[in-house]
């Protein structure tokens, strides 16, 4: 079968995305719980290069340490064995009940205090197997109710939890980055940095800002109903993507967390196209892990569950192959050209001009024909996104 994944491609899963047994709201568990060595074994036996987790999906929360090394020493032997590596890790600050007003901005001093140990530990289990990545998701950093929460206070207790990582990965020489996940809602009824613009504006406040960057998720994006391939563009025109979470969402609804590609395809479609030939020089834009993190639906056995693994990776692999088609396509390049989108790239503001300059030019102003742009002038929109919707599909 053609597109089949290499380690090369980069992809990685959530030990908690795998495992996931099926739990949701208004059921139990469909499925038994994954074993960690199971799951390094058959990620790597289908083409992945990389597992992620948290904390407690590596050990339950409150583990004596005698068990929780247990875990990391099966957990190394598994990677050893298999070549798999740890490229990000991250904290559960969100699951157990100290954790029901949140960690880093909790009301209670005492509970963030016991978050900020948490994840200090956690650090450096991260650091020991080499992960680069450490992601932030404020999953109950938030509030249901406008009166319960100080939300300037709550950002500063974010900031000064975030400062303080900063500065342990710095005096440790952890070769070591944070990424904060966005999210609008769910599980709580708003969530602090709801969407990639409010964590990148966070970002500036910070004491290092330049060790903290984004790790966007497609359904948390699409769930506040914005495109996730133009918030990707951003984060990376600010040279703040420093991990991605890929996924399936159909419309502003809970998180659906489906397989990558089986929600907004055509969004898909744009950031495959985005992230592998969105580059300065038309290659690409992103060279980290292509991360999914998605839930494999309570509908599944463990064959479907491994069936939705491979379903992610060749998903994304065919739209990768369906982008290189669009882009080289001379049709494509003709419409491009003729829709003035390469034209973008060049400043309006001719070398050395001032806006003295600009105003003396009376071709900008006063002799423009504005009629022109009235049934005379246009872009040819409609017809380039059908020849990206033929390549999709595969027509052409």
């Amino acid at each position: 079968m053609a597109n089949q994944p290499t380690r090369d491609d980069k992809f990685s899963f959530g030990l908690w995305t795998i495992g996931y047994n099926g739990t949701d709201p208004f059921g139990g568990p469909t499925r038994p719980d994954l074993d960690v060595v199971d799951a390094v074994t058959n990620l790597a036996e289908r083409g992945a290069y990389g597992l992620t987790f948290h904390d407690d999906d590596l050990f339950a929360f409150g583990s004596t340490d005698a068990a929780r090394q247990n875990q990391i020493d099966r957990l190394k032997g598994a990677l050893a064995d298999t070549g798999l590596i740890v490229p990000m890790v991250t904290t559960n600050l969100f699951s157990a009940p100290v954790f029901k007003d949140g960690g880093f901005t909790s009301n209670d001093r005492a509970v963030r205090r016991f978050a900020m140990r948490k994840v200090l530990r956690n650090i450096d289990l991260a650091a020991e197997l080499g992960a680069k990545t450490f992601v932030m998701w404020g999953g109950r950093e938030g509030a249901e109710y406008d009166a319960a929460k100080d939300i300037r206070s709550a950002l500063e207790r974010y900031r000064e939890a975030v400062n303080l990582l900063g500065d342990y990965v710095t005096d440790k020489g952890y070769d070591m980055r944070f990424a904060i996940e966005p999210k609008p809602n769910e599980p709580r009824g708003d969530i602090l940095l709801p969407t990639v613009g409010h964590a990148m504006a966070f970002i500036t406040t910070l004491e290092r800002p330049e060790m903290v960057g984004v790790n966007p998720e497609v359904g948390h994006e699409q769930m506040a109903g914005l495109n996730f391939t133009a918030g990707i563009a951003q984060a990376l025109y600010q040279g703040k993507l420093f991990h991605i979470d890929l996924n399936g969402q159909r419309g502003i609804k809970y998180d659906q967390d489906l397989v990558f590609g089986h929600g907004d395809l055509q969004n898909a479609f744009s950031l495959v196209d985005l992230l592998e030939n969105g580059g300065p020089n038309g290659g690409q834009s992103y060279d980290g892990p292509r991360h999914f993190d998605y839930k494999p639906s309570r509908t599944e056995d463990i064959t479907g569950v491994w069936d939705s693994v491979s379903a992610n990776m060749r998903t994304y692999l065919l739209l990768k192959e369906r982008a290189a088609s669009f882009r080289a396509d001379p049709e494509v390049q003709q419409l491009l050209a003729a829709s003035q989108v390469p034209e973008l790239s060049q400043p309006t503001l001719n070398p050395g001009e001032t806006y003295d300059d600009l105003l003396a030019d009376r071709a900008s102003y006063e002799d423009f024909d504005t009629d022109a742009y009235f049934g005379g002038h246009g872009f040819g929109f409609v017809r380039l996104q059908q020849l990206a919707l033929e390549h999709l599909l595969g027509a052409r």
